[in-house]
């Protein structure tokens, strides 16, 4: 969820100080993307379809609160999903 909280323009903007570039904010789309498809798969490997769906919804959901209240607290900290991409620090 951090990773497709970090593909949208405004949250790079406060997690970076500055907009990525497409291609970095595509990259974190795609491995958003990858790692729910990865999350389902598991819940269905760990047990069968009806619990695995449920645990997984409950899983999104609680991974969705997780970054929302970091991005209001502490954005920054959301960095560490993409060390790749560079902050440019603000001076005041």
């Amino acid at each position: 969820m951090g990773w497709l909280a970090l593909s949208m323009q405004v949250h790079a903007q406060q997690a970076w100080n500055h907009l990525p570039s497409s291609t970095q904010l595509k990259v974190l789309r795609w491995l958003g993307s990858v790692a729910l498809l990865t999350a389902f798969a598991l819940c269905l490997g760990a047990d069968h379809a009806t619990m695995a769906v449920l645990v997984w919804f409950m899983a999104l959901a609680g991974a969705s609160l997780a970054v929302a209240f970091t991005l209001s607290w502490r954005p920054q900290w959301l960095r560490s999903l993409a060390p790749w991409i560079r902050a440019i620090e603000v001076h005041p």
